[in-house]
């Protein structure tokens, strides 16, 4: 069985990866750090919406993920570590809201509650927020890069949105570029048609 999905990490960040069969993930928060390899991915979340969406869609892509350090500075206003923290305790209502996060706009709006379950399940939570000592942080990692099993079911997958084009009211003049993609002549906006 294949632990991790093909083209991880799924989504695009501020963050790198390093050895994607490591146990841990390492969110650095608002602080920049230079990646340590034995991590399976390491860097930034800096919101507490399309932040920990990208961080929850990351894990669950990668069965070999089983502990995520949340570390370095808190984001100010948007609390991106301590809406992690709300995240993995108490999960999400039928709304998208981030039950207990005091972040500004705790909302995950593209990703199911099942999805968010499953990041649940399948990690345990590190918290060290606040902690910047480099060195602190990768003797962390090296205690948890080869520690569990992976989990024991297949990688999420996540299929590419596409946009699908809808011509503005006003607009009457658009050009057919190819047979999927069109530019709205007003806007000079390219579009999909899926």
């Amino acid at each position: 069985m294949d632990t991790v999905s093909e083209k991880w990490p799924v989504t695009k960040g501020d963050f790198s990866a390093g050895n994607p069969k490591s146990c841990i993930a390492v969110v650095t928060l608002a602080s920049s750090m230079p990646l340590f390899e034995k991590a399976a991915i390491w860097g930034s979340c800096k919101t507490e919406n399309l932040g920990a969406e990208k961080v929850v869609m990351n894990v669950v892509s990668n069965c070999n993920i089983r502990y995520v350090l949340l570390c370095g500075g808190e984001s100010r206003g948007h609390l991106a570590g301590q809406t992690l923290k709300a995240l993995y305790e108490n999960g999400i209502d039928e709304d998208g809201r981030i039950l207990g996060s005091e972040g500004a706009i705790p909302f995950i709006e593209n990703l199911e509650i099942e999805t968010i379950q499953r990041f649940r399940k399948q990690v345990e939570l590190i918290d060290r927020i606040g902690l910047t000592d480099l060195d602190e942080i990768c003797s962390i990692v090296d205690s948890y890069h080869d520690q569990e099993e992976p989990f024991d079911v297949s990688p999420v997958s996540f299929k590419k949105a596409v946009r699908k084009y809808q011509a503005p009211e006003s607009i009457g003049a658009d050009i057919l570029i190819s047979e999927k993609v069109v530019m709205d002549a007003f806007s000079g906006l390219i579009y999909e048609i899926a």
